[in-house]
Parts: C-alpha cells; structure tokens; sequence
C-alpha cells in the first residue's frame, strides 16, 4: 500500500517546504523506494501558466505541457525523475473538476458541497498519483502557510485520508525559527503558533522541520517537543545552507528516513546516497576556480530586492554544469533595460566568461538583450540563447549581418514588414479569442541534429526530444538568408520543419534554442548543452588567466 507524507510549512511564506519534500523524497528513494510527489498550490489559477514571474518565480513544464509551479523543477532534479499533470494540483483545477462533474451528473443528483466534494477531489488526484507513479511514498507539498484561509481544504483533505488509512499517512511540518538580532536567542513560539494552527485543521505534526539560520539546539528542541506534543526525537534541525542539494544529507544525519520508515513499521531495503555525497562534497569544496556567468534578463527586479526564483532552473543548470568541471559558478544578475539607457554599459560584458539571455516575454528590455548579444557575437564571448535568446540572437544576426535593418517579432510589432519571428498559425486564432492559458507550444517536442555541428557534438546523437513553452517561431522564409551569411540551423523538428537550434561555426560558443534545456537538468547530470557552454566558457576563462 502507498504511503502519505504531508509537508505543511508554518510562521513564514518561503520556508523552504518544496526542498524540504525533495530532500525527504531523496532519502527515501536511497533507501530503495519508489517516490512520487505532488505539489498543491492554493491559488484559483487552473495552473502557473498565466502568472507573473516576479510574482511567483519560474514557471516549470514538464513533458506533458503542463506549466507549474517551480517546485515540480526540485522534484524532477532531487529525485530524477520526470513527472507530469499527474503530480500537480492547483484550487482552480480542483473546483473545475468538481463543477465539470456536476454538470455531467457524476454526482447523482446530490448537493455538492465545498466541505465534502473538494477533498474527496482531491483524495482521489493523490491516489491517481500513487498509481501513475506505481509509488511506494506519495509526497504531498501544500502550498501556502498554515493558518492560511486559501490551503484550508487541502488540510481537510489530508486530515480525511490519514482517519481513513491511519497509520500509512504522516504529516511533517516546515517551520522557521527566528532569532531577533536584538536578543540574540532562538524563539520557538512561532513554531508553536504554527502547531496549534495545524492542530486546529484536525491534524497533528508527526515530524517538525526546525528552519533557522542555526542548528537548533536540545532545550529549543524539548521545548519543542513540550508545547508541540511530539518526540524530540522527531524535532529536526534543519539550519540554512549554502547549497539546497547539502539538505538530504542533513537531513540524514538527524536520522529522519529511518524515523519516517520506523512510523510506517517498515525496513529500508538499502541505503545509498553515496553519489549524493560526492556531489555535496564537490559543491563544498573550497578554492575551486570560478566561472563569471552573466544572464541578461528583466523578471528580477522587484523593488529594493532580486528575484532569483524567476529563473531557477537557469541559474541550477549552470551550476550542475559547472560542478561537473570542478568549478564555482559565479552568477551575475545583468538588467537588459540598464543596457537601453545606456548603450555603453554593454561593454561590462567583457568580464564575463559567458552570457546567457533566457526566455521572456514582451518588448520591455528586447533592445538591450539584442545589444547584449550583438556584443558576444562580435568579441567571442560564449553565448547561450534559450528560447527567447535564440529568436533575439536571429534578429540581431538579421539586422547586422544580413542586412534586414528592420528585422523583428511579430511579438513585439504586429505590423512588421520583416518579422523573422512570427506567429504559428495556429496560434493567431487563440490570441484573438484572448486564449492565452495552456495554449503555447507546450512540453516535448523531437529534433533531428545536423552533424559536426555545436549541438551535435553536445549531445552526440542525431535524435533529441525537449521542453518547449512559447508561441512564436523562426520565420522559415528567412531561413536561406539566414544560413547563406553563415547562421547554421542546427536542430529542426521534423514533423512542422521548425528551427530548434541555432548557432555559429566560427565562434568559440554562440548557440540558442527554441526550446528550454534548463527544465532537464539534473545536479547528477547535467544538460549536455550547459556542459558544452561552460566547457566554453572555462576555456575562455583559461585564455585570460585564472583570476584569485
């Protein structure tokens, strides 16, 4: 029978539930378990799609199409999997399954209701999980913070399922405690808030994730235990880390798998995090050489404060990269729109061992991305174009090579006389009827590779499939142009004889994709693409000499 472990977070928003789940999916799957994992977001939006990046962060696709919510992201690179649909719940995808229901009389003619039918809804979504997956441990992340009025029916859910099959549920709660720089003292009172708020939803912790900027110690921990009514055995310290990827192995050294499969009454039937291990050890590993990446993008700038979030599978890509050869990935936020103010800046490129532009939507910022790559192109800098970036480095190329002065988006002017990207077909229709939702080229999508080419040597094979999330292409028309001035079309899908890649013979590293090679990397194995760029741009690195 499936097992399921409910991760609620308490006292702050951003606590870290959705790597606190992959960490325990992690130690699970070492001990020679099948994991699966769902996230749960209590927002109406029937999926991540249509939401802001600075808002949300990332929006992550899987192979199906399904746009989510960047926890998916952690789960496919801590566990190694792929997932889908299947492994993602939303409160508008809930109520629109239950309204489908009652309006195909699926319920009888009975009154439904929000107290009954949703967490039923959900119940049966978490057991379609258990057996797409085949799944021995169901990790369920909810979404939001306890006390919330949006995650109130999740709980609810949670709390029917473990009266239903008692002893094969769990619930673990990620909580924070502070510790206020004016008394210098770890306060657990939070936490106990949090507890009694989870209690009030029926539901009682069976293990307590202790987040803070220390370990916690053993009075905070019987305290704990105390006013929280768990073992304190079970209170685990969880402090902050340089890397999220060291989590699983903390987490191990509190002995927390063999605790949960105590709860469960069951034996681990091996125990190997021995390649984990090796990975955290080389991500700690002091006096590496680094790497200087920059990215030139625009979802970061929220205020006074970064928005790393918006591009999280970028920024871990390139870390896995860089890990696999030993270096230290030093990311640099670049704002495109600092480049239209001032065209001169662009120069700052130049310390930068490679650049990456990544996807994005709209015209805010589009100049000075295009002069960005202009710049990489023409001073041999590595250059990695992704989706976006890859239409751009077309229309600079367009513009300053071949000659089309006016060469564009159909995105960014609807009237263009020379739009080197344009509208699928297609799509037009959708976007007059204002159909914006789940309605892009979404998930995997096949490439045939053309030999002794970048893309090729990365990936040495002619055949690929990639994640895919946009709405505009490369303009076939334009394509002999493009490729008579010496753009190589490496990569075409061969059912719609559309572009996938493209990239530049004589330059150490100029490449884009349409596609988003970011969404399939692993820490444990990298994407063969940010293997070749970093390759790239460690050369170059080597080229200038070492810096201290």
């Amino acid at each position: 029978m499936t097992r399921y472990i409910f991760v609620a977070g308490g006292v702050i928003s951003g606590v870290g539930k959705g790597v606190a789940t992959a960490s325990i999916g992690k130690i699970l799957q070492s001990k020679g378990f099948q994991v699966s994992a769902m996230k749960i977001d209590p927002y109406v939006n029937v999926d991540a799609g249509t939401l802001n990046p600075l808002e949300h962060g990332e929006v992550f696709v899987t192979n199906d199409g399904t746009e989510c919510d960047q926890d998916v992201g952690n789960y496919e690179r801590f566990l190694n999997q792929d997932f889908s649909t299947a492994n993602y719940l939303t409160t508008g995808r809930v109520y629109q399954s239950v309204i489908a229901k009652e309006r195909n009389l699926e319920y009888g003619g009975k009154t439904v209701e929000v107290g009954l039918h949703i967490p039923e809804e959900v119940i049966s979504r978490l057991q379609l999980v258990a057996e797409h997956d085949h799944a021995d441990f169901v990790l369920v992340e909810v979404g939001g913070t306890v006390g919330d009025y949006q995650n109130v029916l999740f709980l609810e859910a949670a709390r029917l399922l473990k009266r239903r099959i008692q002893e094969n549920v769990l619930f673990v709660l990620v909580t924070y405690l502070p510790v206020p720089g004016n008394l210098g003292e770890m306060k657990t009172k939070p936490t106990q808030h949090a507890v009694r708020a989870l209690n009030a939803a029926g539901i009682q912790p069976d293990f307590i994730l202790a987040r803070s900027a220390f370990l916690v110690d053993e009075p905070r921990k019987r305290k704990i235990s105390d006013f929280c009514n768990v073992d304190p055995q079970d209170v685990i310290s969880a402090p902050d880390v340089e890397s999220i990827y060291e989590i699983p192995v903390n987490l191990e050294e509190e002995d927390l798998g063999n605790r949960i499969l105590e709860k469960f009454h069951i034996k681990p039937r091996e125990k190997d995090l021995a390649d984990w291990r090796k990975l955290v050890e080389v991500i700690g590993k002091k006096g590496k050489p680094e790497v200087r990446i920059g990215i030139v993008g625009k979802y970061f700038e929220i205020g006074d404060f970064t928005l790393m979030d918006s591009y999280l599978s970028v920024i871990e890509a390139c870390k896995a990269a860089a890990w696999r050869f030993s270096s230290e990935p030093k990311i640099t936020w670049l704002s495109a729109e600092q480049y239209e103010k001032n065209p001169e800046q662009v120069q700052e490129l130049e310390q930068y061992d490679g650049v990456i532009v990544p996807g994005g939507f709209g015209t805010r910022g589009v100049e000075g991305k295009i002069k960005a790559i202009e710049y990489c192109r023409t001073r041999q800098i590595p250059y990695f174009g992704l989706c976006l970036g890859l239409q751009l480095a077309i229309i600079e190329f367009a513009r300053n090579v071949c000659g089309v002065k006016d060469a564009t988006s159909r995105e960014f002017d609807a009237d263009a006389e020379n739009p080197v990207i344009d509208v699928m077909e297609e799509q037009k229709a959708l976007l007059a009827e204002k159909k914006y939702g789940a309605t892009m080229r979404l998930g995997a999508y096949e490439a045939e590779l053309k030999k002794d080419t970048i893309a090729y040597g990365a990936y040495k094979t002619t055949k690929i499939s990639e994640r895919h999330r946009h709405r505009y292409e490369v303009e076939n028309s334009y394509r002999d142009l493009l490729e008579q001035h010496g753009f190589v079309i490496s990569g075409v899908n061969p059912q719609r004889n559309l572009v996938e890649i493209g990239e530049l013979s004589n330059h150490p590293f100029f490449l884009g994709t349409q596609f988003h090679p970011e969404l399939t990397s692993r820490p444990l194995q990298p994407h063969p693409l940010f293997l070749a760029f970093l390759e790239a741009a460690i050369k170059r690195r080597e080229k200038q000499g070492q810096r201290g």
